[in-house]
Parts: structure tokens; C-alpha cells; sequence
């Protein structure tokens, strides 16, 4: 069997998350159906570096699959494409080891969340940014707010009660807030994320920028390890799974 890895986007509006579910429209459904139907039938399952919720947009996916062919990457990358949706995109496809997986074998990730500052928030972005209005946030505060959350912590109060590993200890890497024409963009990396950590960290810096909180309040949400203490989980339109990061995996020998 060969082992291919593949990094895709995706427009995450009409989708039910990424894993596939009964019933309902998945990322992960429409790309097993398209490998179904390259393998003549035979049931696929693939596999992915982490689920993403309802409505939240990939840039830099990475999921792998074994198959039995031995199709040039090329080849590859454009039956895929031809089969799949128009909202899901196949970037890049790499032969990989068989010690890689698309999941386990991750290192760290990258997200980004993207506010609209524009009074009247365009149609052409209701999908793909969430609106501050004229709620112009103190940008400065935000950055002096996460420069708390940099570094090895309990997320407990980042993540939803939903979470099911118990060790809620994750490592923030780079954590940068940038006004990029008319919109306010948080990129966020880290070696590993919580179930709606992103978004309830996004959530939190937002409610610092507008005077809902002091920069100093991260550190006793952090302190508390309650969920309560964090505030809203701000809407899925509004974050991109950017990269995921791999080490020897991305070039087997």
C-alpha cells in the first residue's frame, strides 16, 4: 500500500464541520466519495490532521490515504480535484512514509481569525469574516492581553466544556494581532488546540480591545481553569486552519 498525503482548503460555509457524519454534508464525506469512486467502489477512509466545526474555512488541511495504485502525484491532485466539489480544493499531494500520519504526526498548527472593521459588512464577506461595526477595538490592549497567553498553560477556561481529553495543557507560540486593510486579523500558533480554544481565545482579546475586559484579566481567567470565566466562543466564519506543521514527514527518504 502507498501512502499519500495531500494539503487541501476549503470553503467551510455549507459544510457540518469536517468529519464525516450520518445524514449530513462533510468535508471529510465529499473526499472519501471522491477516493470511492477512484478506487472503483471500494469503501476509503482518509484521514485528517484534526476536525474543524461547522462553518470554519481551511487554507492548509493535511489528510493522508493508503491506496493500492501507483498514479503519479499529478495525476493525483487533478482526479481529485475533478471529482470534489468546487468548495473543496486539493493544493498539494506528496508520497509520504508509512509512519506518517495526518493526525499523529503533527508538530504544531496555525489559525486565523479575521474581524471586518466596515460599517456595513459586505455580503461578499458575511461567510468569511465577522463584523465589529463601530466597535473599533483598542488594538494595542489586545496585543498587551496576549502576550499573557504566549508560552505553556492550563487552557481549561479556553476550551469548551465539550473537550474530551483530560490534559488541557497546550503551548502558545505566536500569538500576533494585525490590521490589514479594513480588517483586524489574529494569527494564533501553537503545538496543539483544544475544542474551540481559537475561537474562545479571539472571543476574549475582542472583549479586551473593547473595554469588556483589562489585558490583566487573561491572567486569572488562565488562573481559574473555568470555562465560565472566558466569555462567548465567537462565530465559526470568522477562522482558517492556516498550516500544519510536520517534521521528517514531509520529505521520507
Amino acid at each position: 500500500m502507498n501512502r499519500i498525503k495531500a494539503t487541501i482548503s476549503y470553503d467551510g460555509t455549507n459544510f457540518a464541520g469536517y468529519q464525516i457524519q450520518p445524514g449530513i454534508r462533510t468535508v471529510q464525506q465529499e473526499i472519501d466519495k471522491a477516493l470511492t469512486k477512484i478506487h472503483k467502489g471500494e469503501n476509503m477512509i482518509s484521514y485528517a490532521s484534526g476536525r474543524t466545526d461547522a462553518g470554519v474555512h481551511a487554507n492548509g488541511q493535511v489528510i493522508h490515504f493508503d491506496t493500492p495504485f501507483n498514479l503519479p502525484l499529478d495525476r493525483w491532485k487533478k482526479a481529485l480535484n475533478v471529482l470534489l466539489p468546487t468548495d473543496i480544493r486539493i493544493n498539494k499531494v506528496e508520497s509520504v512514509d508509512q509512519d506518517f500520519h495526518a493526525r499523529y504526526s503533527a508538530t504544531g498548527k496555525t489559525y486565523r481569525y479575521k474581524w471586518s472593521y466596515s460599517e456595513v459588512h459586505s455580503p461578499f464577506e458575511r461567510n468569511f469574516s465577522v463584523p465589529l461595526g463601530t466597535r473599533k477595538p483598542n488594538v494595542e490592549k489586545m496585543r498587551e492581553a496576549a502576550m499573557h497567553l504566549m508560552g505553556t498553560h492550563d487552557f481549561s477556561s479556553f476550551c469548551s466544556t465539550k473537550t474530551a481529553t483530560s490534559n488541557k495543557v497546550r503551548t502558545v507560540k505566536l500569538l500576533t494581532l494585525e490590521e490589514q486593510d479594513e480588517f483586524l486579523v489574529m494569527t494564533i500558533n501553537g503545538d496543539g488546540f483544544l475544542y474551540n480554544m481559537v475561537r474562545t481565545i479571539a472571543g476574549v482579546l475582542i472583549d479586551v480591545g473593547v473595554g469588556r475586559k483589562a489585558p490583566s484579566d487573561v491572567l486569572s481567567i488562565l488562573e481559574k481553569k473555568d470555562r465560565k470565566t472566558a466569555g462567548k466562543t465567537l462565530s465559526a466564519q470568522g477562522l482558517y486552519l492556516e498550516n500544519v506543521e510536520y517534521k521528517s514527514y514531509d520529505n521520507p527518504s
